[in-house]
């Protein structure tokens, strides 16, 4: 069946509108230390974003430091050769703006949003801790408590995230996506502020590192400020880290993890390859449309056929991500609803994934589908913090920055024999990993306080 005109020249818009917004210039330059540089102007408001993107976070770390990556962003508020323990948050915030950071598997990344003549004192700040930071003792051993009690709040007692988890643990053999970006309770206890020293002055380095600002800028002034602040900090001498290959799952895993909690929780996750090794750059672009066929919102399959149609699951998921530095996984979860087991859910879930790898995903559908995500992909284009975001990604996890320019258009010619193509060829069961979460009973007192603890701000420097 061909596409009904209305929805060709939907799709047609869209894809223009997220060119359009994508392919406003991206302006580079690399400084004499090898610290890249991207400026994305978008005059739309007097405001910008300012982001240092790292090449490290919880995929470079070995056994006995997991954690560090995370423990070392924490500590990159805690005092610098000229600035005092939480100082660098206390002048940000008196310039009007906001600043934080997030540690992943593949980067940690510090970003300030500001109003747009105040971008000076965001690189003046950035620049001082990128060589300068103190690592006191002292404060050391205050944040390494303040994670640990993060780990427990938000994993060791949150039963999902446990699950999560001990599935990763489980799934990945060799691959560092098996250990969690909080680290492993064990290495958090034994964390010594010396791993921190060895670690920051290893990856903290102006060549491993991007520089993106995104709003109301003019790039040269951009590159100017940039060599004045960043421009007389060291390079270091960096080894990427040995690679880790996971080897060919040889049969579905299964894990039960027993914890406390209301309800039983479902995770299905099979092997897959992510842009940067895929066999073919097509079979990303695919897995992600397959994912929002699945679970592309209250239209999707999972919601249409499994919460309110045959109401075997109160809720269902699909997840995919080809942006990682490393292969993953395709992801499915779930709650079964009242009345339902677990069996009948994982059941359910099996049946979709066996259906769309025996039929053609409908056109109308797939246009429906393709047409959701591209919006949600241009809507996000609004966000300057999301322009700064994907470019300091792609650069980081070593995909570069223009694939942005061209990422909506490759969503865009992802055709129905290509998703059963990657259905058949990936999410087979011999490479398929099951957790089940096997709810125990609970402690309503410690669930009340885990509960009230876990609408904490995780990162508040």
């Amino acid at each position: 069946m061909r596409p009904i005109p209305v929805i060709i020249t939907l799709l047609l818009s869209l894809t223009s509108l997220a060119a359009s917004a994508n392919q406003a210039k991206v302006h580079e330059t690399v400084l004499d230390n090898g610290l890249k540089v991207l400026v994305k102007p978008d005059r739309r408001a007097p405001v910008l974003i300012s982001q240092v993107w790292y090449k490290v976070g919880a995929s470079y770390e070995h056994g006995g430091v997991t954690g560090v990556s995370h423990l070392l962003e924490h500590m990159m508020f805690k005092g610098t050769e000229r600035l005092a323990p939480g100082e660098f948050s206390r002048i940000i915030a008196e310039h009007g703006g906001e600043e934080n950071a997030f540690t992943g598997r593949d980067y940690t990344a510090y970003f300030q949003e500001l109003a747009s003549d105040r971008l000076e004192i965001a690189f003046e700040l950035e620049a001082e801790r990128m060589r300068n930071l103190t690592l006191d003792p002292d404060e050391f051993a205050k944040e390494l408590e303040v994670v640990k009690e993060e780990r427990r709040t938000r994993t060791d007692d949150d039963p999902q995230s446990l699950t999560f988890e001990r599935f990763n643990a489980v799934a990945y053999v060799a691959s560092p996506y098996r250990n969690p970006v909080i680290g492993w309770a064990g290495d958090l206890e034994q964390a010594r502020v010396e791993d921190l020293r060895d670690w920051y002055r290893r990856w903290y380095a102006p060549n491993n590192a991007t520089l993106v600002v995104a709003g109301d800028v003019d790039p040269e002034q951009v590159f100017a400020l940039a060599r004045k602040h960043f421009g007389p900090l060291a390079p270091e001498a960096i080894d990427a880290p040995k690679a880790q290959p996971e080897p060919a799952q040889i049969g579905e895993k299964r894990i039960s993890v027993k914890a406390p909690a209301r309800e039983p929780y479902l995770l299905m996750g099979y092997k897959a390859p992510a842009l940067r090794d895929a066999s073919e750059p097509w079979e990303a672009y695919a897995l992600e449309v397959l994912a929002s066929v699945l679970d592309g919102g209250n239209s999707a399959r999972f919601a249409r056929e499994l919460v309110r149609g045959s109401q075997v699951a109160a809720s269902a998921g699909a997840s995919y991500s080809a942006f990682g530095r490393l292969p993953g996984m395709f992801v499915l979860s779930g709650v079964p609803a009242a009345g339902q087991t677990i069996e009948q859910l994982e059941s359910a879930l099996r049946a979709q994934i066996e259906r769309a790898q025996t039929e053609l995903v409908d056109a109308i559908e797939l246009e429906r589908v393709r047409n959701q995500l591209i919006a949600a992909k241009v809507y996000e284009l609004d966000s300057l913090f999301y322009q700064a975001m994907i470019l300091g990604q792609l650069e980081t996890v070593g995909l570069g920055w223009r694939l942005a320019e061209t990422y909506v258009d490759r969503l865009a010619e992802v055709t129905p024999e290509q998703i059963r193509t990657v259905a058949r060829r990936y999410l087979a069961p011999d490479q398929l990993t099951v957790a089940i979460l096997d709810p125990q009973p609970l402690d309503e007192h410690r669930a009340a306080t885990s509960r009230a603890l876990g609408q904490e701000v995780t990162h508040v420097h």
